[in-house]
């Protein structure tokens, strides 16, 4: 049986995987609908419309294009693009005081 932290990274690999297709990349447009399907709360309360843009700036290390699985895991802790990080843990929190949790 596989631990909470080993079906997270599960589910992240799946989930590159899904949208990377066969071609084992994420192109911009990749990265915009696994944004939009799997962040939308981020998207959605983004001050600044070209937020995947500077995301994608972040993790195209190669400067080609595509975002490859091992740059796709720095989404979440990337400067600046911690910034989802800490908004999604904003946005968890303040559900979860909605919801009596905390």
């Amino acid at each position: 049986m596989l631990s909470q932290m080993e079906h997270t990274l599960e589910n992240m690999m799946f989930t590159f995987h899904e949208f990377a297709g066969d071609k084992g990349y994420l192109t911009k447009e990749n990265l915009r609908v696994l944004m939009e399907k799997e962040f939308p709360g981020f998207l959605e309360n983004q001050k600044d419309p070209p937020a995947v843009d500077k995301i994608m700036k972040d993790l195209d290390l190669c400067l080609d294009g595509k975002v490859g699985f091992q740059s796709c895991f720095l989404l979440p802790q990337g400067s600046p693009s911690h910034a989802m990080t800490i908004s999604c843990n904003d946005y968890f929190v303040i559900h979860m005081k909605q919801k009596g949790k905390t």
